[in-house]
């Protein structure tokens, strides 16, 4: 840290010097202008960035036939997290037909993505959302409905020995996983570019308590899409209508610790959040006696319906870690 001195001038305009290696690496000349922008914490940001248009960054990677297609998507989704507004491909020959594949896919899967140029070597991928227009709190709640719908269709697979409605399941966690990368990727554009922040209305803590809350939701629909891979395992089975109702119970329950953390998130209500977090015990409470009921079963059936019993209680118990971030991030706002 540089220490500087403020200083007086005219007997009213206060001023104090900037480095000169941060003003040559910026290039900023004589009267150009800076913004200053006042921080959460009190600090003042000087920032040459005051026309509000996003840093252009680019990311090439070099592809090629021995290329590993998995490796690659990870690449592509890393770049697109990290806030590369362009992704572009190039090959010292001809592009192989699995890159061109996996574009394809990659711009299905991520929010935004969209190929704007094409040769035969090479391939870019721009990124043309205005993430101004995609507020962190609409994706939130896009993300728990889906989740929510998810986990409430697979327990309804399980009673109506529907794998139609299971496989539907299992497929919509992809719809959840790319509302995640988008929050994950806005919560760094807002960390690298203080003018987002300010147009987002959005300070940096608060984005990285939105980014806490997405990756928590992500892992519910993880294990909704866990209890659809084991009502697939039971399709073929039936289970006794006693067992049956106090699963419906159990995830009914958990769904509704989902819901109530939800709200105290949205309203950044801590009493409710602390008191959502006391009924896990009763979710824990229902999932035992599911335990116990399964433990009778033979172990073709004991074993997925364990699985879902341990999903259900994941579900509750990540509700109750959305709470315990209410409460965290609330008490901070207060000091």
């Amino acid at each position: 840290m540089e220490i500087r001195k403020v200083q007086i001038t005219g007997g009213s305009s206060y001023i104090v010097s900037l480095p000169k290696q941060w003003i040559k690496s910026a290039n900023i000349q004589k009267n150009d202008p800076v913004g200053l922008v006042v921080q959460p914490d009190g600090s003042l940001l000087v920032t040459p960035k005051i026309s509000g248009e996003s840093v252009q960054r680019v990311r090439v990677f070099e592809v090629g036939a021995a290329t590993d297609r998995t490796y690659l998507l990870r690449l592509l989704v890393g770049a697109y997290i990290a806030g590369f507004t362009a992704i572009r491909l190039e090959s010292k020959e001809r592009l192989p037909p699995f890159v061109l594949q996996l574009v394809r896919e990659f711009t299905q899967m991520a929010i935004g993505q969209e190929v704007v140029g094409e040769t035969d070597s090479s391939i870019t991928i721009k990124d043309l959302l205005n993430p101004v227009e995609m507020p962190f709190d609409n994706t939130i709640k896009r993300m728990h409905l889906l989740a929510r719908s998810m986990q409430q269709d697979a327990m309804a697979a399980i009673r109506g020995h529907d794998a139609t409605l299971a496989g539907d399941v299992v497929m919509r966690d992809t719809e959840v996983d790319r509302l995640h990368w988008l929050v994950a990727r806005q919560d760094n554009l807002i960390m690298s570019d203080a003018t987002l922040s300010r147009r987002m209305a959005i300070p940096v803590n608060q984005a990285a308590y939105y980014l806490q809350v997405s990756r928590i939701i992500e892992r519910i629909a993880d294990h909704a899409t866990r209890v659809a891979h084991n009502a697939l395992a039971l399709i073929d089975r039936e289970v006794e209508a006693a067992t049956l109702d106090l699963m419906d119970e159990a995830s009914a329950l958990a769904l509704q610790i989902f819901s109530w953390s939800m709200e105290a998130f949205h309203t950044g209500d801590a009493r409710k959040a602390n008191a959502t977090i006391q009924r896990v015990r009763d979710l824990e409470e229902k999932t035992r006696e599911l335990d116990t009921r399964v433990l009778r079963f033979e172990a073709v059936a004991a074993i997925p319906m364990r699985q879902i019993t341990d999903s259900i209680r994941r579900i509750g118990e990540y509700s109750g870690d959305i709470s315990e971030s209410v409460i965290n991030y609330s008490v901070g706002l207060e000091a």
